[in-house]
């Protein structure tokens, strides 16, 4: 009979991932993973998205983490498999997202010794080591619930990243003893030092314009934000610093960071807080955007200090704390210049208007897309997610307005064709928390890499308005060959399917807007429509 005390590996992942907090999981089925996808199957607890590429999965994994604010899963085979995970796993690494890739192996005996067994690939612990903030290989059956402890610990310790595991298929077969403890670790938080934030606040307490600069690092510190704000900060935020306080605030500039009305009223401020923000090199004109003379930085990474532009007083914590600490020390000391606020909104309207000429008639679909994210999800309960597309370089990271710093998800690294299953992602995270509406900006050039993933979305009913801007042609390139290259197109013009037609063949509910007067109703149709909508 068998030992009901023993459970396998696999099994013994499955429940501890649940403890995690885990609702749901990313990947595709193989040979080599089979002994934890069984046991997700058979114990019920975990959904498991099936996508139809380890890129495209690790991409969902990542959307789901930003968006549910927690811990994000993959599940790859090995090789190959896990070496098509590895662009998104560039993604998640360069976001900070909170991922967790369980990747399998193959038999231990075999292991390393480049015997050309299938699915072997060489050097893979190494390889996963380049695109994740850790690596580890699980190599006996009775130490794999204690190096996923503190696999998970390490990706959700600030700075957060991606973490890779490589676990042996006789590993996730082996049966064990159930472990005695299934709790995740503690993870703990960088608390800053309480004589440097006494020194920080001092020096704010002398400014009369300041303002804070807010990155990916500081999603979670919104409260202590508006606290800030009320004392008299003017805020602007990177892409990913989004929402953190909500974007139809009066405090808010928004993510206008190089724009000449904002780059202005950084010559009049005198004194910039940037709070977990690695001021990167296209929100900053390539380090070349002119910010205030006097730059303070808070970050939990200590060697973020002086990078990109110097500072003139850094505390390493996390952002929470410190600005908790901040706002505590800063209450009844600060005399902000009374102006400081009209010139904030000003800056912000001067900037909003530049984008609206730039953009020209598309500014009829920014509006009408505002109004009904104001209608249908009362202006906050939506996730706005974005793939490389000229739209989104132009407009997409800037508007519609956020109000959660969750709402907004987008290509952080620049890679093209990940907007698609970010999308499913991250409408599979609103599925398992918070039900709000997902949607996704694409251009066709990206939205092809990945057109497999159409069916995931189908198959998962996954709740997502896709708004596919097709030109045939990769709209970004274009723009550069006429800036930099005297106009001269090579290698810009694709030829791509008939959505229509292959929106059909999948069952897959979708419209064709060809005149901007068709807008409201194709918006409503896709706003109205549950599960997805191209």
């Amino acid at each position: 009979m068998p030992d009901t005390n023993k459970i396998t590996v696999g099994a013994a992942i499955a429940a501890f991932l649940e403890n995690c907090g885990v609702k749901a999981a990313f990947g595709v089925i193989s040979i080599h993973n089979m002994p934890i996808l069984d046991a997700f199957g058979e114990r019920g607890n975990i959904r498991f998205v099936m996508a139809r590429g380890e890129a495209g999965a690790t991409n969902m994994a990542d959307a789901y983490a930003r968006t549910v604010g927690g811990l994000g899963v993959t599940v790859t085979s090995t090789g190959t498999a896990a070496g098509n995970a590895s662009g998104a796993m560039v993604e998640a690494l360069t976001a900070g997202t909170p991922l967790l890739h369980l990747t399998g192996q193959i038999d231990s005996p075999y292991l390393d010794q480049n015997l050309g067994f299938i699915h072997e690939a060489h050097n893979q612990l190494d390889m996963l080591n380049a695109v994740s903030k850790a690596a580890f290989r699980i190599r006996t059956p009775e130490t794999a619930i204690g190096v996923l402890k503190r696999a998970v610990q390490i990706a959700m310790t600030a700075p957060t990243g991606p973490v890779s595991i490589e676990i042996p298929i006789d590993v996730q077969q082996a049966l064990i003893d159930m472990p005695a403890d299934l709790n995740p670790l503690p993870v703990v938080s960088a608390v800053p030092s309480e004589a440097a934030l006494d020194e920080l606040a001092d020096r704010l307490s002398k400014a009369t314009r300041p303002l804070l600069w807010l990155g990916g690092g500081a999603r979670q510190a919104g409260e202590q934000v508006r606290r800030l704000a009320r004392l008299g900060f003017g805020v602007v935020t990177s892409t990913q610093g989004r929402g953190v306080l909500p974007e139809n605030d009066p405090a808010i500039i928004g993510s206008f960071t190089a724009s000449k009305p904002v780059e202005a009223l950084y010559q009049t401020a005198d004194a910039m807080l940037v709070v977990g923000s690695r001021l990167r090199s296209n929100e900053t004109l390539k380090y070349a955007l002119k910010l205030p003379k006097t730059l303070y930085r808070i970050d939990a990474d200590p060697q973020a200090d002086g990078r990109g532009y110097r500072s003139d007083y850094f505390v390493t914590g996390d952002s929470t704390l410190a600005l908790k600490g901040l706002a505590d020390r800063l209450e009844g000391k600060l005399k902000v210049d009374a102006k400081l606020a009209d010139d904030v909104q000003r800056a912000r309207q001067d900037s909003l208007k530049q984008l609206m000429d730039d953009v020209g008639p598309y500014a009829t679909l920014i509006d009408k897309l505002q109004a009904r994210i104001d209608a249908d999800c009362e202006g906050t309960d939506f996730n706005w997610v974005r793939d490389v597309t000229l739209s989104n370089s132009m407009w997409g990271n800037r508007l519609p307005n956020l109000a959660d710093s969750k709402s907004g998800v987008h290509a952080l690294g620049g890679g093209i064709g990940q907007g698609l299953a970010m999308g499913i992602g991250a409408a599979i995270g609103s599925a398992v928390t918070s039900g709000n509406k997902t949607v996704m900006l694409a251009g066709d050039g990206g939205f092809t890499l990945n057109l497999g993933d159409l069916a995931t979305a189908v198959q998962e009913d996954a709740d997502v308005v896709m708004i596919l801007m097709n030109d045939q042609a990769y709209g970004v390139i274009k723009n550069i060959q006429d800036a930099v290259y005297g106009g001269r197109k090579h290698y810009v013009q694709l030829h791509t399917p008939d959505y229509a037609l292959l929106s059909q063949s999948i069952n897959l509910p979708h419209t064709r807007v060809s005149d901007l007067a068709d807008l409201d109703a194709a918006l409503e149709k896709g706003f109205t429509t549950e599960g997805p909508f191209l």
